[in-house]
């Protein structure tokens, strides 16, 4: 305990350093502090999900220099340019095997964003992160975006066009994985055997190009097609010794609703994506995946304090075909179901709480699951489920404090002993701390 209070009197002397005034580039672009775009990083407000929509543009698109001529240069007045520095310290409910507790990263995450707008009707977020487990930069979530605008039965309708590298990164609700609760985690804990495709697994390792709409202000679609593209890994793909390898290209799709009534406001939706995959090659068996999922998002201001919700619910199906014939599975057709719910009470744009719950379920399958030390299941069961209890404060509106408590009711599909090597699930509990710089 003494370590932690030393570790927090850190933390908070660095975060009132007089450097908090500085500003990411959206905010400088558009001239707008933060939290016109956000209730906490990186949930979005109404006007942040605009903001996207339109191709994160908010300046002056005239194309004309001081005597009225057209430039064929597009240049902001300020440079496009961001900083994210993520410090923090994790201590464990049971240390991991031969390894030491309080597990620190200096830092954890290292960011730097090109984000604002790079022409008329055209702009985007492009992320290049170092993280310190794997102590390189490396690409993160991109969107680039053309947006622009239309009527459609006589109602306005806002389109575009999406090159990213993550799907649902697109997307502007806060509800669907790539910008989903928790907004930032610890690295060094022990991550649940199974999870969804689509909740993370293709995250920087595809490129797609789809389009979308907002009809309305009301109906929201969006299709988008990957294909793999394996950063760091050989050009053209080979395919060796990666999981995923797409065979011709995997449709991901999008369709919402939002809705306002009196100071309410909901969005429900559909997402999910459908893949063909050659398991380290690029040609022969093939494994499927199609996982259709189940979207909200909630909001309510209570004065100058708001509650949101989220909620979300996946449920994939699996044909592993080329698995289950190379000796990986003990059958073919194999199912996931997760769930997960999480609420925020916003104080002011300076603090926050937030509850959260947790679950994964699916069908045994001991070769799938199969038992290890730490990180395997015991009776070839995938079923999680947990809880999350996380505190931020904003002294500034570029710097959070978190403290967040990660507990685990069930773990790789048991509560005792879930390795086969007497570990419990409790024992994967986790107190993170986490300074969060962004300038």
């Amino acid at each position: 305990m003494r370590r932690i209070a030393q570790i927090f009197a850190a933390l908070l002397f660095v975060a009132i350093l007089p450097s908090a005034r500085a500003v990411p580039s959206f905010a400088r672009q558009t001239g707008l502090s933060c939290n016109v775009c956000h209730s906490n990083p990186p949930e979005l407000t109404a006007f942040g999900r605009n903001f996207k929509l339109r191709g994160y543009l908010l300046t002056d698109t005239s194309r004309k220099d001081k005597i009225g001529n057209v430039k064929d240069l597009f240049l902001t007045r300020s440079i496009p340019i961001s900083v994210m520095f993520l410090l923090s310290n994790t201590s464990y409910q049971a240390n991991q095997p031969a390894s030491q507790n309080n597990a620190a990263g200096f830092p954890q995450q290292l960011s730097l964003f090109f984000a604002g707008a790079f022409a008329s009707h055209f702009g985007g977020l492009a992320q290049v992160t170092y993280t310190h487990a794997n102590d390189h930069f490396g690409m993160d979530n991109t969107d680039l975006r053309y947006a622009n605008d239309a009527k459609l039965g006589g109602k306005d309708l806002e389109y575009g066009v999406t090159l990213n590298n993550n799907p649902t990164v697109e997307d502007v609700w806060n509800s669907t994985p790539a910008w989903g609760f928790p907004w930032i985690q610890t690295a060094s804990g022990v991550g649940p055997i199974a999870s969804p495709l689509i909740n993370g697994a293709l995250g920087q390792d595809v490129a797609g190009l789809g389009g979308y709409g907002l009809w309305n202000s009301h109906l929201y679609a969006d299709v988008t097609v990957y294909r793999s593209e394996h950063a760091g890994a050989p050009a053209p793909v080979t395919g060796t010794s990666q999981s995923h390898n797409i065979s011709g290209v995997a449709p991901y799709w999008r369709a919402a609703w939002q809705q306002n009534w009196g100071s309410n406001y909901l969005e429900v939706g559909t997402y999910g994506i459908y893949m063909n995959s050659y398991p380290g090659a690029v040609s022969g068996p093939e494994d499927r995946y199609v996982d259709p999922s189940f979207d909200f998002q909630y909001e309510r201001p209570f004065g100058a304090n708001l509650l949101d919700v989220h909620g979300t619910y996946i449920h994939e199906k699996t044909n592993l075909g080329a698995t289950f014939a190379a000796g990986g599975a003990t059958t073919a057709q194999n199912h996931l179901n997760t769930f997960k719910l999480d609420s925020t009470y916003h104080w002011r744009n300076k603090y926050s709480a937030t509850g959260a719950m947790f679950s994964t379920t699916g069908n045994a399958d001991p070769l799938l699951y199969a038992p290890a030390a730490l990180t395997g299941s015991n009776n070839g069961n995938p079923d999680t489920s947990g809880y999350i209890a996380q505190f931020g404060w904003w002294p500034v509106q570029n710097i959070d404090i978190d403290f967040n408590y990660s507990g685990y009711v069930k773990f790789n599909g048991a509560t005792t002993n879930y390795d086969g090597a007497l570990r419990n699930a409790s024992d994967n509990n986790t107190f993170y701390m986490a300074l969060w710089l962004n300038f």
